[in-house]
């Protein structure tokens, strides 16, 4: 019995220790800020365990209603990784603080065009992701995006 107990609480505590980005999320526009703007009509983020590293599917929807699926596997060991589904970005380069802090570098063409910041909440219910860079146009961009777990 104190056997069984003991697998249980260590398997827990496995799990609570984990990335706590692993999940559904969902962009709260509301607590959101988005300059220049105009923010996405809605966004769903999915992060899936890699045995390094995190899969992550990005879908949004624009405010025209058009959507993107923007998909990448990385390992956080700051080496570049292929993104595929975006016109702005081409490759990502992950490294983690803990398993509540991450960063990202974000990069188009061989040049980095973006800082992220990804930070988890204690309660892990809420996830921030600060991004500083440029886009297609040329705009500083600097976007504080909040996603509620789903």
């Amino acid at each position: 019995m104190f056997r069984r107990l003991f697998l249980v609480v260590l398997s827990a505590s496995a799990l609570w220790a984990a990335d706590a980005s692993l999940g559904t999320w969902k962009l709260n526009v509301a607590k959101s800020t988005f300059k220049p703007g105009p923010p996405p009509a809605a966004e769903t983020r999915v992060y899936q365990a890699q045995p390094k590293g995190v899969k992550v599917t990005v879908t949004t929807v624009w405010a025209d209603r058009l959507s993107t699926t923007v998909e990448y596997p990385a390992n956080y060991d700051g080496k570049d990784y292929p993104v595929t589904g975006s016109r702005d970005v081409d490759a990502v380069a992950l490294s983690r603080m803990d398993d509540f802090d991450s960063a990202a570098i974000l990069k188009h063409a061989g040049k980095e065009i973006g800082t992220a910041r990804r930070v988890v909440s204690p309660d892990r219910k809420t996830m921030t992701i600060s991004y500083k860079g440029i886009n297609t146009r040329g705009d500083q961009v600097d976007n504080i995006a909040v996603y509620d777990r789903q």
